[in-house]
């Protein structure tokens, strides 16, 4: 028995310490606070290494998302008063499409995240960050998301083509002033 325990912790630390860089940045971009996200990120890794009987084997760094997702999700749900609000279930919100190149968030994420985008990210709404975070910074797919936040998944598509608009709208600017964009038809 006791070298199963240690054999179950050598496993766990081994795929933790591969996944914590994930784990603590995803806590820092939802809290915004490094005290927070470090609170955060060790409660998730408690939870998980009690949990890790129950991890069924597949996808260690979604499982712990998920894990950091819904001790966020819970946190802030409870220092909320009121409902959330209903749109943010809509359906049938069309993300605005054009070419790869031109799209300033997807620019940006593609090069290192800086403080432009940081703060941008950190401007839009909970529920629309947590997808945009999910998605495209960890790479989830859309059903990891909606596993991670118990919502179905048009709801992941809705949140997130609402999550890349408000995104793209604060770093149009900065994109354009840094030469991801150009203004006009010269090159």
């Amino acid at each position: 028995m006791l070298f199963g325990r240690r054999d179950k912790r050598d496993s766990f630390e081994r795929q933790a310490e591969k996944v914590f860089p994930s784990v603590f940045g995803t806590a820092l971009r939802l809290t915004r606070s490094r005290e927070e996200a470090e609170d955060l990120a060790q409660e998730a890794i408690v939870r998980a290494y009690e949990a890790y009987d129950r991890f069924d084997g597949t996808n260690f760094k979604a499982w712990m998302l998920r894990i950091v997702t819904n001790l966020y999700i819970n946190r802030y749900r409870q220092r909320q008063r009121g409902p959330q609000l209903g749109s943010l279930d809509e359906e049938g919100v069309v993300e605005p499409m054009s070419a790869e190149s031109e799209v300033p968030d997807r620019i940006l994420f593609d090069n290192a995240l800086g403080s432009e985008v940081e703060t941008a990210l950190a401007k839009v709404p909970e529920d629309f960050r947590l997808a945009v975070i999910l998605s495209d910074i960890e790479g989830m797919s859309y059903q990891e998301i909606a596993d991670a936040t118990g919502v179905p998944i048009g709801t992941v598509r809705s949140r997130l083509a609402r999550g890349r608009s408000m995104l793209r709208k604060a770093l149009e600017e900065y994109a354009t002033r840094e030469g991801y964009l150009k203004q006009g038809a010269d090159e």
